[in-house]
């Protein structure tokens, strides 16, 4: 992965912890300015980081499940020309205007994956895109697991009264 393509995921996982931490830090009241930064710094990394692993997960799950698809071939990744649609999607979605378009948006980031897919693999371009909703879903869901478990441990809760 080129360094353009690494700053490229980076500022696109920002703009995705951005855009689900504002309303969150909207909420709290007193929460110190370096609580919000480590919290959207930690969220730029996880995010990045599951952008990153989208097209890996997708050409994974194309040599397991996909006959057509040949081991030993060079693995699907991230061109600059892929992931400025990511990029692109990412900060059009920051202001959370809406999951609708967020989905949208991630299906045009998607059907580039699969377009980029079929050609490296020689697969038809259903099943790449099978294999990239699939991989897609999956990250996004285990992301999702995540977040709500660390939500569900860092919740301070008030203590109980005795009577």
């Amino acid at each position: 992965m080129s360094v353009v393509v690494a700053i490229m995921l980076l500022f696109a996982g920002l703009s995705e912890a951005v855009g689900r931490l504002l309303p969150v830090v909207a909420r709290l009241s007193g929460v110190s300015h370096t609580r919000v930064f480590v919290m959207v710094l930690a969220g730029a990394v996880v995010d990045g980081a599951v952008f990153a692993l989208w097209p890996l997960s997708a050409w994974t799950l194309a040599e397991l499940v996909l006959p057509a698809a040949s081991p030993g071939q060079a693995a699907l990744a991230w061109t600059p020309g892929l992931a400025a649609p990511l990029l692109l999607a990412a900060v059009l979605a920051f202001p959370l205007l809406g999951p609708l378009l967020h989905l949208l948006l991630m299906v045009g980031v998607g059907t580039g994956l699969a377009t980029a897919l079929a050609t490296v693999a020689g697969l038809g371009w259903w099943e790449s895109a099978g294999c990239v909703a699939v991989a897609g879903v999956g990250l996004g869901v285990a992301v999702e697991g995540i977040r709500r478990l660390v939500v569900r441990l860092n919740t301070t809760r008030a203590p109980e009264l005795f009577p």
